[in-house]
């Protein structure tokens, strides 16, 4: 038995090169590089990121797909306010 808990799940806020992109993860690094390497998200393939602008932790995933569909339905402007809470929580450059 595993005494760790287990690793967050993460709501980030990528910007990109036409707008923004929300998404979850439980490895901020890995999928940070994915969207980077065109190995991501559709959208990102398209648009990739120039920046990571912030990520909530949640305890688990449920929690976290819940918070990404209601950051989903903000602004661009919103979601932007809403990453100068939560600024990236590692280097990922």
């Amino acid at each position: 038995m595993s005494s760790s808990s287990p690793s967050p799940w993460y709501v980030y806020l990528l910007e990109c090169q036409r707008g923004t992109y929300v998404g979850i993860t439980n490895d901020i690094v890995r999928r940070y590089r994915a969207h980077c390497t065109g190995k991501g998200a559709r959208y990102t393939r398209a648009n990739p990121p120039v920046a990571l602008l912030g990520a909530q932790p949640f305890a688990d995933r449920a929690e976290a797909s819940r918070a990404e569909y209601r950051l989903k339905q903000q602004t661009p402007t919103q979601k932007r306010r809403w990453a100068t809470g939560w600024p990236p929580p590692l280097d990922v450059d």
